[in-house]
């Protein structure tokens, strides 16, 4: 993302871009959500759900919206920040991700990320107010 340093842009306005700029269909995107401190990212599973073959062979099961996901092996938790417990379902709150790839590492991940948990996966809806900027691109400001 841009971390709130040059502009913001929808990622519905993105896909328009790269769709008129490269030729590439937006349902056949694929978003990523990661960081250096995991050994697993989650992918939107929009272009899976579409793709027969992919589908067939897919576990957990895809679906068409373009909720996250990450792999069998990590759980992500939308965390309370008042309480510390589970939010419900649709409820907003703070990304926390285990990730048991992590081998000689630390197993979870606290984020100052917001997100919330829907039926088919994770939508991420950005970084909490006043969170610090983090990201790999940020490194050289320091």
């Amino acid at each position: 993302g841009y971390k709130g340093r040059t502009r913001e842009l929808a990622k519905t306005a993105l896909y328009r871009q790269l769709e008129a700029c490269l030729g590439i269909p937006s349902a056949r995107m694929i978003s990523e959500y990661g960081m250096s401190e995991l050994s697993s990212q989650a992918y939107d599973g929009r272009l899976n759900a579409e793709d027969p073959c992919l589908r067939a062979r897919c576990v957990p099961p895809l679906n068409p919206a373009r909720h996250f996901r990450f792999p069998p092996w990590a759980r992500c938790q939308i965390i309370v920040p008042e309480t510390g417990k589970e939010a419900n379902e649709g409820e907003a709150g703070l990304i926390q991700v285990f990730d048991l790839a992590n081998v000689w590492s630390v197993m979870a991940v606290q984020t100052e990320d917001l997100g919330q948990r829907l039926s088919g996966g994770i939508d991420f809806l950005g970084r909490a107010a006043n969170a610090e900027a983090r990201g790999c691109s940020l490194m050289p400001e320091t």
